[in-house]
């Protein structure tokens, strides 16, 4: 099993990860108007290539989701320190390898059960921070 100080780490990176992120996030929506907000402003100004606004757009609500996606992984990462579950597979229970945490700090599952879960949804893990 992980030891309470190396979970204090984690804890503190997963800290850290979430201030960048939603620093990341300030900075990227320039203020109170988002960026799909500004993209759709932008294309209403625009007499070019609407394909092309509408290419972009997709593609900032894509980013938004991921950066959505990410911030909710690390705040139900931090959730699991704070109530003890942290580092245990939430598929078999068994305790997450310490260099899985370090690799990806907000690990829901063991290795093993990560492939099963992998094969089973036909899909990638969510992504690293």
């Amino acid at each position: 099993m992980t030891t309470t100080t190396s979970f204090d780490a984690l804890g503190a990176q997963l800290q850290q990860m979430r201030e960048g992120l939603l620093a990341q996030l300030r900075e990227q929506r320039g203020g109170a108007v988002g960026r799909a907000e500004a993209a759709a402003e932008a294309r209403t100004l625009a007499t070019g290539d609407w394909a092309q606004d509408d290419a972009q757009r997709d593609l900032t609500f894509a980013l938004e989701e991921r950066e959505a996606a990410e911030l909710n992984a690390i705040d139900a990462a931090l959730q699991r320190i704070a109530s003890g579950e942290y580092g245990q597979c939430s598929d078999c229970g068994v305790d997450i390898t310490p260099a899985r945490l370090q690799a990806n700090p907000v690990a829901l599952r063991c290795i093993q059960c990560q492939g099963v879960w992998e094969r089973n949804h036909g899909e990638a893990p969510p992504p690293k921070m």
